[in-house]
């Protein structure tokens, strides 16, 4: 699968998600650190890449704005870490590219919620 990682993701998921054998770039990467949100998702969308964040605004932007692109939303802070890897490693076996590229997936410690976007 290809991710494009928001700026606010920690390294070490950066590298889980590598680990697994994913293609991963993160928009530092790409001189966007400073970029907008609508930006960041409609370049994910353009690449095809499914966007990780962990900034709960993307939502409106899909939603609303109907910027139709897949977002994985890792609700996650230091201490929670490790359960969200193990949720997001359980989202990426379970479903596919296709259908990830298609939804906007909250990832907690204790389980996810997948909505389809808009379109579908």
């Amino acid at each position: 699968m290809k991710f494009l990682l928001d700026q606010d993701i920690y390294a070490g998921t950066l590298r889980f998600v590598e680990g697994l054998g994913h293609d991963v770039v993160p928009v530092s990467q790409l001189g966007l650190s400073q970029a907008d949100d609508e930006t960041l998702l409609r370049l994910a969308q353009e690449q095809g890449r499914i966007f990780v964040t962990r900034d709960r605004d993307f939502g409106n932007l899909v939603f609303v704005k109907a910027i139709e692109t897949g977002v994985l939303y890792l609700r996650m802070t230091p201490a929670t870490q490790s359960k969200v890897l193990d949720e997001l490693e359980r989202v990426l076996s379970t479903y596919s590219e296709k259908k990830l590229l298609k939804s906007f997936v909250v990832i907690e410690a204790d389980g996810h919620r997948m909505r389809k976007l808009p379109s579908e």
